[in-house]
């Protein structure tokens, strides 16, 4: 198994790894999400993939999911700047989940998954 965990809001991500990587599944938001993180890399854990990927904004989807290392190490001084930087940002925007319809969060959970399995497709070549 690769030496990274995956933090994630995301139902579609829980499910499709649940069996296959370490995942860190919790009924939160997007923001809370980055929270996490931070909260994380604090402990001395280092982003593996950024908090901000793609083009995705955080007023456009509720889902994200971000690879995290799974060894504690020195608090890692980009990784900080980088998750704070993503908060500072997910701040500016407000997802408004009463102008989708229920079915779309399907497409969203999609969204969030892909630029996942990118981000781990090369974290284990």
């Amino acid at each position: 198994m690769a030496s990274y965990s995956v933090l994630t809001n995301n139902p579609l991500v829980r499910d499709t790894l649940k069996d296959k990587k370490e995942v860190i599944y919790k009924e939160i938001s997007y923001e809370d999400v980055l929270r996490e993180a931070r909260d994380r890399v604090y402990r001395g854990y280092r982003l593996l993939s950024h908090p901000l990927s793609g083009s995705v904004k955080p007023n456009e989807t509720p889902y994200k999911s971000i690879m995290i290392g799974n060894r504690k190490e020195e608090i890692d001084a980009q990784s900080v700047r980088i998750i704070e930087s993503a908060i500072e940002s997910c701040r500016k925007f407000v997802f408004k989940s009463d102008k989708y319809k229920p079915e779309v969060y399907k497409d969203f959970q999609l969204i969030d998954w892909t630029l996942l399995e990118s981000a781990m497709a090369s974290a284990d070549a």
